[in-house]
């Protein structure tokens, strides 16, 4: 059993290039006994793990990794891999797409009660352990994958490497930040790239099948995974894929529940479920307002694709408002907490109001806020408080 599993780990072991290395490298401390890496589909989880292997200096035979849904581990349970590995002296245990083995938190439970092993594990974005049957919350620590920045795309296209800045870095001092950065680039010469095929690092593959790609993994996500996790009976997928669809057509600010909720022949409650299964999915992401809270029955007040790439591969038609809109939540959400704000388009961790808009972009509906900033499109440097919206892709 372990002897074929541990070919096939050499194998990928061999095949796994560590010439580009995500953010993950510096950011997720490893040393922990279980330790889960969730994120979308696509998004370089498997990488990262097998990067991570391949860099440990530990004999080869006291790591082990597999992925869950594999042929070769049909017939054995996770319990009885780590009971092996763990008798031949096995030191880390890497198991992948975890989400697609049934009851996979008991034997968890049971891999980290028994065995002296440290246990990485990945699934979908839409894992959610609080619901699990037995607490390993208290157990795991968890770290989620953002797809790549616009710093990492431009290093993954350029080798050109930049530091990440904090978002207080960027309200303070983004004249600063931005002009050090055109010394050495030209950020519009990726930008527009990144918005279209830059989230997912296996663009490099192929670009041309890029999008089809793509849209395979949102079906495999909408027939898969929310239907394994969430009990989707298999009749409402289709529903769920109308719903991504009005997405597409409906601007962030038009965003109209109860017209939705008819046109896809559902109950708001049951709405209300889907657009939570859909940003579990990592599919869309909702703003909702600051004293309504993150309760599946609460209204969002914005609703968005969960990311630009998404939009140009999905939609029909991309509008420019919605795109700018969208690359920002999606750049600043993976590092700050994003609301609804009236005055505004967004309010940034309860504090920092923000306008999105285009180059000419006027400071109007914030003029008298404090702590207010215009993110402007179609500029390579910002002053006072009109910041480059591009500059929000160096956050991590």
């Amino acid at each position: 059993m372990i002897e074929n599993i541990q070919n096939t780990f050499l194998i990928q072991l061999k095949n796994t290039s560590l010439e580009f290395k995500r953010y993950m490298h510096n950011s997720f401390d490893m040393n922990d006994k279980l330790i889960g890496i969730i994120g979308s589909r696509g998004v370089g989880k498997t990488t990262f793990i097998l990067q991570y292997l391949k860099e440990l200096d530990i004999p080869f035979d006291k790591k082990l990794y597999f992925s869950a849904d594999h042929f070769q581990v049909a017939r054995y349970s996770l319990y009885e891999i780590a009971q092996e590995f763990a008798k031949r002296g096995g030191e880390v245990l890497a198991i992948d797409e975890i989400h697609k083995y049934p009851n996979f938190q008991i034997e968890l439970k049971s891999i980290y009660d028994t065995f002296d092993l440290r246990v990485i594990f990945s699934g979908s974005s839409a894992l959610q352990l609080e619901h699990s049957k037995v607490d390993l919350s208290r157990r795991a620590i968890l770290y989620r994958v953002n797809g790549m920045s616009f710093r990492e795309f431009i290093e993954y296209e350029s080798d050109i490497k930049f530091p990440s800045f904090t978002l207080e870095d960027i309200y303070t001092n983004h004249i600063n930040i931005a002009f050090e950065i055109n010394e050495k680039i030209k950020p519009f010469e990726y930008f527009s790239n990144y918005l279209k095929y830059g989230y997912y690092p296996f663009y490099k593959q192929n670009k041309d099948l890029y999008n089809q790609k793509l849209y395979e993994i949102i079906n495999v996500v909408l027939e898969s995974d929310l239907p394994i996790i969430f009990n989707i009976e298999t009749k409402n997928i289709f529903k769920l894929k109308k719903l991504l669809s009005m997405i597409c057509q409906s601007k962030p600010y038009e965003l109209n529940i109860a017209k939705l909720s008819t046109k896809i022949e559902i109950n708001r409650n049951t709405l209300y479920h889907y657009l939570h299964y859909l940003q579990a999915g990592s599919l869309t992401k909702m703003i909702r307002q600051v004293s309504k809270g993150d309760g599946i029955l609460i209204k969002p007040e914005k609703l968005y694709l969960n990311n630009t790439n998404l939009n140009f591969s999905y939609c029909d038609s991309s509008d420019i408002g919605t795109i700018r809109e969208e690359f920002f939540v999606n750049q600043v959400g993976s590092v700050a907490k994003i609301n609804y704000s009236k005055i505004g388009d967004f309010l940034i961790d309860d504090r920092v109001v923000i306008e999105v808009g285009g180059k000419g972009k006027k400071f109007n509906q914030i003029k008298d806020i404090p702590n207010s900033f215009v993110i402007s499109d179609d500029i390579e440097i910002g002053s006072g408080n009109k910041i480059p919206l591009w500059l929000f892709g160096f956050l991590y």
